[in-house]
C-alpha cells in the first residue's frame, strides 16, 4: 500500500502508457450485459483507486458510488472526482469488507483479483454486499505464471461452490483481449506484448 501510495500521483498516466484497458473493457461490458437501469443504482467500488471505473460508468448514467481502497493516495485522488458518496479505507483480505450487507445494487472490482492483491476469499464478501438480487462484476487478469494459474483455479472454484450454496448466480461471462500491456515479460518464458483478461456477472440470489 505505501508503493500505491506513492504512485498515486502518476498512477493514471501509467496506466495509459501500459495500455490498461481493463476499466475500459468491463464498462464495456457492463453497458452491453447489465439489465438494469443505471440512474437510481448503488455501485459499491472496490478497489477503486483513482476512479477511473466511476469516471468511465458515469457516462452510462450510474450517479451513486462508495469506494473502496487500500492506498490513503489513491482514494484521495477518487475523491477528486466528485462522484463518490462516500470513500473507505481498507486492505482487502487482511480487513473486513467496509460495506453493509444486501445494499447495493451492483458490486463491481476491477483488476485486484489476482496472486498477491486480494485474495479469493474475498468474494463471499463481495456477494454479501450486494443486495439480494443485486449484481457483482468482477475482472481479473490472466498473467502466464504458476501462481496466477493457481488463483484463477482457485477462484473460479470458489465461484461454483458460492452457486452451489445459492449464493448467487452467474449471468454471463467474457473474455477481454488486450487487458493491458503484458509487463511482465522480464519475468516469463513468453514474448506476447498484451495480456488477456476475464470479466464475470454474477446474480444474488434473492433467497
Amino acid at each position: 500500500m505505501k508503493f500505491y501510495d506513492s504512485w498515486a500521483q502518476t498512477y493514471e498516466k501509467d496506466s495509459e502508457m501500459i495500455h490498461y484497458r481493463a476499466p475500459n473493457l468491463v464498462v464495456d461490458y457492463l453497458d452491453a450485459n447489465y439489465p438494469g437501469s443505471p440512474g437510481g443504482v448503488q455501485v459499491l467500488d472496490v478497489a477503486c483507486g483513482s476512479g477511473l471505473v466511476a469516471k468511465l460508468m458515469s457516462k452510462l448514467g450510474f450517479r451513486h458510488f462508495v469506494g473502496v481502497d487500500g492506498s490513503k493516495g489513491m482514494l484521495e485522488l477518487a475523491a477528486k472526482t466528485g462522484l463518490y458518496q462516500d470513500l473507505r479505507l481498507a486492505l482487502l483480505g487482511t480487513q473486513p469488507l467496509p460495506a453493509d450487507s444486501g445494499v447495493f445494487g451492483l458490486v463491481v472490482i476491477i483488476g485486484a483479483l489476482r496472486a498477491g492483491f486480494v485474495p479469493v476469499s474475498v468474494l463471499r464478501e463481495l456477494c454479501q454486499a450486494a443486495k439480494p438480487g443485486g449484481y457483482i462484476c468482477m475482472s481479473r487478469v490472466e498473467p502466464k505464471s504458476e501462481s496466477a494459474a493457481n488463483y484463477r483455479l482457485s477462484m473460479e472454484r470458489e465461484l461454483q461452490l458460492m452457486e452451489e450454496e445459492g449464493l448467487w448466480t452467474q449471468i454471463s461471462t467474457g473474455d477481454m483481449d488486450r487487458y493491458m500491456m503484458n509487463v511482465y515479460n522480464t519475468y516469463e518464458e513468453t514474448t506476447e506484448q498484451y495480456l488477456r483478461g476475464t470479466v464475470y456477472l454474477y446474480k444474488r440470489s434473492v433467497n
